[in-house]
């Protein structure tokens, strides 16, 4: 990935787009929805939605191109996703203001996120012509026997709105580099940067046809997409309550499916933890895109002997944050919408009381009258059956609670129905490897929050959390299939 980069904010992006991409052009037709500027509430373009209609004619189109993208060498769509990821890196600038804005982050987020997108789609890249079946033992020598990895198809990939660009990049670069077609579906609160992105494939040589996207209002299209006959393999990114109705949409076709649902990631500190490195990192993991991530460190769990330090630094920390609107680049922005802002706020009231307590935030910052801005909060619970330590919040709130020994810790970080990430603290290495054995979640971390110093790690997750081994090395097999081939050889 290149290095982070600062630079003066770019000229505030417009908001104005086609939401529909069929046979590589950009449709000029659809009812219009305003793009809305989470730092002001103002309304600074339209998108021109998709409509129900639109399904049908996407998915005949990518089923017209499926049989040339899969029959094309997989070095070229390597060399395709390769040439892409390198308008990626000579754009940043420009797709960062334009994530930053739509979704509200600040403009070194947006930045980031787009270098781990544009790293995603190298990577995946150099993995196209790297996809192999295996050669198996046989009985007798006048037989041979071996697999091979074939697309599924027609890919519909739903996404959500609070980090576009990786999210796009990591199903679709896998996707495509398998040899499918693939129909996008952005979330209609900030679809923008996948817009962006798909412009720049336009650029990079994908084909008309193996990228279409669909942009609308409102359930019906998604809907629509992913209970289409037509669509040969489903990829879901968002809550698990709509991951259940794309389940059972997926079930009446029979369509394989990969989904990636919600998370309650735990930051589990011992008392022998180097708090200096691990309170900054805490504090990042729940304010990072105001705490909209699914694997937002948003559970706090710390030994009782370092608990009131703990919690003083944390809280003293997360008082320090800077926040504001995209272009300032401060440490924190607001949260995507009204709807998102009412919902976190009405979960951190629901939850005072007996056994939570309030110890920063809760309420809009000092300063900020319009938008949809919301303190960093943390809050401080006793009552391990509280609802607000089980639920996702998806906002910048932090639950504390205290734990007494390993197995105590364990308990806790067992105690909710997601199974992302859970992050271990401790300089006891035999500590780290029982405790990631017992956790349930698909990704572990060690004195570290997520899995930033490594190249390849899957996108595991357990139980609410989804299915899927997605991602890094394993990300082409999820949009494979596997077929036997078994043949006697004639005299």
């Amino acid at each position: 990935m290149n290095t982070l980069e600062t630079t003066p904010a770019p000229a505030p992006p417009t908001g104005d787009h086609s939401g529909t991409f069929i046979a590589g052009e950009w449709l000029d037709r659809g009812p219009a929805f305003p793009s809305i500027d989470p730092a002001t509430g103002d309304t600074y373009g339209h998108i021109l939605a998709s409509e129900v209609t639109d399904v049908d004619l996407a998915v005949a189109e990518a089923r017209r191109a499926a049989r040339q993208w899969s029959r094309t060498s997989p070095s070229e769509r390597g060399a395709i996703l390769g040439r892409w990821a390198g308008l990626i890196f000579q754009n940043q600038h420009r797709l960062a203001a334009i994530e930053a804005r739509n979704v509200g982050k600040p403009l070194s987020a947006g930045l980031l996120n787009v270098q781990i997108a544009g790293s995603i789609m190298q990577y995946t890249a150099g993995g196209a012509d790297k996809l192999t079946g295996a050669t198996l033992p046989v009985r007798q020598p006048d037989y041979f026997g071996f697999t091979r990895r074939e697309p599924h198809g027609v890919c519909a990939i739903v996404l959500p709105w609070n980090v576009p660009a990786v999210l796009c990049a990591a199903n679709l670069a896998p996707a495509l580099a398998a040899g499918n077609t693939v129909i996008l579906k952005p979330s209609e609160v900030a679809p923008l940067a996948i817009h962006a992105l798909v412009e720049l494939g336009q650029e990079a040589g994908i084909p008309p046809g193996v990228v279409s996207v669909l942009t609308g209002l409102g359930a019906e299209l998604g809907a629509a997409l992913v209970s289409h006959p037509g669509v040969n393999h489903i990829s879901f990114v968002g809550s698990v309550a709509t991951g259940r109705l794309v389940m059972q949409a997926a079930a009446q076709n029979l369509t394989p499916l990969k989904v990636e649902l919600g998370g309650k990631s735990p930051n589990i500190v011992f008392a022998d933890a180097d708090l200096d490195a691990a309170v900054p990192a805490i504090v990042r993991s729940i304010t990072e895109n105001a705490g909209q991530n699914c694997n937002a460190g948003s559970r706090l769990l710390v030994h009782a002997d370092v608990a009131d330090e703990v919690r003083t630094r944390v809280v003293d920390s997360m008082s320090a944050l800077r926040i504001g609107a995209w272009h300032e680049d401060l440490d924190m922005g607001p949260l995507v919408s009204q709807l998102q802002h009412d919902r976190v706020s009405k979960l951190i009231d629901s939850a005072l009381g007996d056994g939570v307590d309030l110890l920063l935030g809760g309420s809009r910052p000092e300063g900020h009258t319009v938008g949809h801005f919301l303190s960093p909060t943390v809050l401080s619970v006793s009552d391990r059956n509280a609802p607000i330590v089980s639920q996702e919040i998806f906002g910048p709130v932090l639950t504390v609670e205290t734990f007494t020994d390993e197995a105590d810790a364990l308990d806790l970080a067992n105690s909710t129905d997601f199974g992302l990430l859970a992050c271990l603290w401790t300089n006891d290495v035999s500590r780290a490897l029982r405790m990631s054995a017992e956790i349930g979640a698909g990704q572990i971390s060690v004195n570290q929050f997520s899995d930033a110093g490594v190249i390849g790690l899957p996108f595991n997750m357990y139980k609410h959390s989804g299915f899927s081994s997605g991602n890094g090395y394993r990300g082409l097999y999820e949009f494979t299939r596997e077929k036997a081939v078994a043949i006697k050889l004639l005299p």
